[in-house]
């Protein structure tokens, strides 16, 4: 679900559930199948079928039809929302140590985003791909925690890492916390996600071990990554509780990049 309100220090801090559209999501039925499948079984060779009447389901076809479910948001729907910039940030961050500073922190009324490389952060409790043996910066811990008190798993949970707050920019001036949700583009994918960790005051442009690999970037920590083309949205006052639920980010994100894309902000 998603919750609401920024805890000023940045930390998860769960606040009242919202109920709304946001939750896990519940079947429709396909209504269209079930009336095809009474007639089916209403009609049988060599015997007449009844005709209704007024207590009777109405004939297949004449019922209400189920609503149609909206297509998925795709790259190229989020990437046409976010063309152009209009900057939050005080300045410009680096994509990496000792580079030019050139990336700024874009906003809307519904989400800040920008547009940066992809570096691997496989911080977290460790694992197969993500230890000290893998990762000469590896640290066993997270900025942002899951609901036990463990620190996030980056081989199992698609998180991107927000720069820590400075004079430059400060996330939770912004609806942005532990567990916001985004959508992280690349190419033609989109990937949804959590803010799990926090990064260099100055450098931007990093996120987990599962996240690269859900959008197709090679997630190993000394090698993997890419130089650039990847989009990072983050959604204002969203948030995942639990915020290890990764089911939850994907559908919070389709319906939040849904809101987005057919915003006209």
């Amino acid at each position: 679900m998603l919750t609401r309100g920024a805890d000023p220090n940045g930390s998860v801090t769960p606040g009242p559930a919202t109920p709304g559209p946001g939750g896990s999501g519940s079947a429709i039925p396909d209504t269209a199948t079930s009336d095809a499948a009474a007639s089916d079984a209403t009609t049988t060779t060599g015997s007449a079928t009844a005709a209704p009447t007024d207590s009777d389901p109405s004939p297949s076809g004449s019922g209400p039809s189920a609503p149609a479910t909206p297509a998925p948001v795709t790259a190229a729907d989020l990437l046409a929302r976010v063309s152009g910039c209009t900057p939050v940030s005080k300045g410009r961050y680096r994509k990496d140590r000792g580079r030019a500073a050139t990336v700024p922190v874009c906003g809307t009324r519904e989400a800040v985003y920008w547009k940066a490389d992809m570096d691997i952060d496989c911080d977290g409790r460790p694992g197969r791909h993500c230890n000290a043996a893998t990762d000469p910066h590896f640290s066993s811990s997270t900025a942002f925690a899951q609901s036990d008190g463990r620190a996030l798993s980056s081989e199992k949970l698609p998180y991107v890492v927000v720069p820590a707050p400075s004079s430059l920019w400060d996330y939770r001036e912004h609806g942005v916390r532990g567990g916001s949700v985004a959508a992280v583009v690349y190419r033609d994918r989109v990937s949804y996600a959590v803010v799990g960790d926090t990064g260099p005051a100055d450098i931007i442009g990093e996120a987990s071990h599962a996240a690269a690999k859900s959008l197709g970037i090679d997630p190993d920590p000394r090698s993997g990554g890419t130089p650039s083309g990847v989009t990072y949205i983050v959604f204002k006052d969203s948030r995942v509780t639990p915020l290890e639920d990764r089911e939850a980010a994907e559908t919070q994100g389709e319906r939040l990049a849904r809101e987005f894309v057919d915003s006209s902000d």
